[in-house]
């Protein structure tokens, strides 16, 4: 299995190992990794059974404002965004997630923050043969899990897990 890792982030996958699956045909990415796993996918000649989004980010509904004001916080403290968006991840969960700290980059950022899912590209990618999930949070703080799921639950098999937030985690985790 290949998986991507999300913003700001290495190892994190351990979180997800009910989720995935050991398979040298399976590609799983978390949040800015599911954008990444999404495009080797779409892109790739290989062949992939399955393709596993977790909290896929998801902010083609925020306006340009949302973006541009994100970038300049993050320019203008990007040790004090990181921190908080540790804890915004984590939430409502009591994990401590500092361990997994790989401080991304405002391209990176940038990148999946103006990232838009595609339809077409959505169905391309079925039409290889590929299953793709999708596993959301109801408690996310990160991204609108509510529009997320109204984007997939139409194409593709979409889990909403109550009570969890962005790393797929409740309050009890």
């Amino acid at each position: 299995m290949r998986y991507f890792n999300g913003f700001s982030l290495y190892g994190e996958e351990k979180f997800f190992s009910d989720y995935l699956l050991k398979s040298e045909q399976c590609i799983s990415g978390f949040s800015y990794g599911a954008q990444r796993a999404f495009e080797y996918v779409y892109n790739t000649e290989e062949r992939i059974d399955r393709l596993i989004l977790l909290s896929p980010a998801f902010f083609q509904t925020e306006n340009s404002g949302f973006i541009r004001t994100q970038l300049r916080y993050f320019e203008a403290g990007k040790e004090a965004y990181v921190r908080q968006f540790l804890k915004n991840i984590a939430y409502p969960s009591a994990v401590e997630a500092d361990i997994f700290l790989q401080t991304g980059s405002k391209t990176e950022l940038e990148a999946l923050l103006c990232y838009q899912w595609d339809v077409e590209k959505l169905e391309e990618v079925l039409k290889k043969g590929t299953v793709i999930e999708v596993f959301l949070g109801q408690e996310d703080k990160i991204i609108d899990s509510k529009a997320a799921y109204k984007f997939f639950e139409k194409l593709v098999p979409t889990y909403w897990i109550k009570g969890a937030g962005h790393l797929l985690l409740s309050k009890g985790s």
